[in-house]
């Protein structure tokens, strides 16, 4: 499946005059009887929500608050995420003549026009608040709540993210989390802010047009708009009139094929750069290490430690972790039994949760020889954006040729590149006359579109493939150190830098190493002293991780400093 949620608000858009209809409580479970979640996303109090609908056991979660409350249904279960502001600023809205005050457990609403005195109020008490408005409604909650940050952390409790979701609203403050999801849907009474950002409006007004929009998601996963939604469109290179050229981000294969140093590693790296702009997840399998100093991307593997297959799929049950699976630890001979014991369970994430997004095969004739004969064993599903990256087309299974949706062809041949991969794969090549290639350019063939290839320039990647910092990879972080003590201060290793906190990583003992990591010691030093949040994000997620085994938390932490940093050999 395409999408595997649907976010809806709830006033306006499934319920009308507070109520959901017979009508749409019946579509939200045929929604959740197709695989798919569904996700309530409301601007009312949780209480208050709790009062009217009854049907609240029919979503997975409910995002209450405008995105300050989640809720889960089934396990009866509240979280915060934020504070409310302090009865102080409660009192001066009263005092300044705001009436009614709607208190939540985190948000605070009035009614138009009643914002005035609510900025007067901020202002005067130096409050740092969001308002926001919805149709007729005043909300006040912490800077930096909204619907979409709500539903983000919701998408990330069930390992999704919002390229799997469709999200429907009607109102002001759906904006934030519509503009997120993949596919917008605005009901057809939504206001012309809504209608204006979503991909299509439904015939029907509020629950009628969301029982529409279900029905047409578990008939045909909206495949009428497959390729069409112009901000998701990826883009892999630049016509010579300036014009993008771009693919679809789902149900597309991309070969990268031509000789050494034609610049197959800047047409993917800026390929990966932009996927992961655009929020893709990605997993790059790197036989050569060319990665492991690529911007927001963890490293798994190195000369001295063989991935393997249940490290990978742990770490990308984050779906904001991207990562670079190294080979170099794993012997020429073994790269192709690894990618077929790999390849069928990151396919089996994919069918659960959407991710990754892309898979990069780096040196593609590494995993899957030409003359590999258990292709068809080790591959029973077919491929999915995918980006093949080879010397040579007729290096490549003829099987795996054959699902190729777009070719870049680098180096100075570029027809006799082409002419490989026609051969091999079946389809047939119609070469222009006078088509020449430069050096910063790429010969561009789709050929399932019957039409002749072109030339177009590389777009290579802004950023530097270069980790940083090196002060907390190698200096002295003195009073900011990090102390090694386990139970009963039984140590009193010092780490007063990255490079030692990772040599004393890979020699502590078991007990030590897990003491720490059970307590979160590691992610809250990455956050009060290396003052690293992505590093601490992710180290949060390795440290709630309880089905990993000790030596893949201490691989997958050394794999995340590097990712970041530079250390040693």
């Amino acid at each position: 499946m395409r999408y595997l949620a649907l976010a809806t608000d709830y006033d306006g858009t499934i319920a009308v005059d507070g109520q959901l209809s017979t009508a749409v409580v019946s579509a939200i479970g045929r929604l959740g009887r197709s695989g798919r979640r569904a996700i309530l996303v409301t601007g009312r109090r949780l209480d208050d929500l709790l009062a009217v609908c009854p049907h609240l056991d029919i979503f997975d979660y409910v995002v209450a608050e405008n995105g300050a409350v989640v809720y889960s249904p089934g396990k009866r279960e509240v979280t915060l995420l934020g504070k409310r502001p302090p009865d102080s600023f409660i009192e001066r809205l009263r005092s300044l003549g705001v009436d009614p005050i709607e208190i939540g457990r985190v948000i605070l609403a009035t009614w138009l026009p009643h914002h005035i005195a609510v900025l007067r109020a901020i202002q005067e008490t130096g409050l740092e608040l969001l308002v926001v408005f919805n149709k007729n409604a005043v909300m006040i909650l912490p800077t930096g709540v909204n619907k979409a940050t709500g539903l983000d952390y919701v998408l990330r409790k069930l390992g999704l993210s919002f390229h799997e979701a469709v999200g429907v609203g009607d109102g002001e403050n759906d904006h934030s989390f519509l503009e997120r999801c993949e596919c917008a849907v605005a009901v057809s009474n939504a206001v012309p802010s809504i209608r204006n950002i979503a991909a299509f409006v439904t015939n029907g007004a509020a629950g009628v047009g969301v029982a529409e929009l279900i029905d047409e998601l578990t008939g045909d996963d909206l495949v009428r708009w497959q390729g069409r939604l112009p901000r998701n469109l990826v883009t892999i290179a630049e016509r010579s009139d300036g014009t993008a050229v771009t693919i679809a981000p789902y149900g597309l294969n991309l070969l990268i094929v031509g000789p050494s140093g034609s610049g197959k590693s800047t047409i993917t790296a800026g390929i990966v750069e932009r996927l992961i702009g655009q929020k893709y997840q990605v997993c790059i399998v790197d036989p050569e290490g060319d990665y492991g100093a690529s911007q927001g991307v963890i490293t798994l593997g190195d000369r001295r430690h063989a991935v393997g297959a249940t490290e990978v799929l742990a770490l990308l049950e984050d779906p904001k972790v991207n990562l670079n699976v190294s080979l170099l630890g794993i012997h020429l001979a073994d790269r192709p039994a690894f990618f077929g014991q790999l390849f069928p369970q990151l396919r089996t994430l994919r069918i659960r949760t959407g991710r990754p997004h892309w898979t990069i095969l780096d040196e593609a004739h590494h995993m899957l020889p030409l003359e590999w004969g258990h292709l068809r064993d080790a591959l029973p599903y077919s491929f999915g954006e995918t980006v093949l990256v080879t010397l040579h087309a007729n290096h490549l299974p003829p099987a795996l040729l054959s699902q190729v949706d777009v070719v870049m062809a680098t180096g100075p041949s570029p027809e006799k590149t082409l002419k490989e991969f026609s051969a091999a794969s079946g389809h047939c090549l119609e070469w222009p006359e006078h088509l020449s290639l430069s050096h910063d350019k790429a010969i561009i063939w789709f050929p399932r579109d019957n039409k002749p290839p072109f030339a177009a320039s590389i777009i290579p990647a802004h950023g530097d493939r270069v980790r940083h910092r090196r002060k907390y990879a190698e200096g002295d972080m003195r009073d900011r150190s990090f102390y090694f003590r386990g139970p009963d201060d039984r140590h009193n290793l010092k780490a007063h830098n990255l490079v030692i906190f990772s040599q004393i990583a890979d020699g502590i003992d078991e007990a030590t190493w897990l003491y720490h990591l059970h307590r979160g010691d590691y992610s809250k030093w990455f956050r009060d002293s290396v003052k690293d949040p992505y590093l601490t994000d992710q180290m949060e997620r390795i440290e709630q991780r309880k089905n990993l085994t000790t030596v893949e938390t201490r691989d997958l932490v050394r794999g995340l400093i590097e990712s970041r940093y530079t250390l040693p050999e």
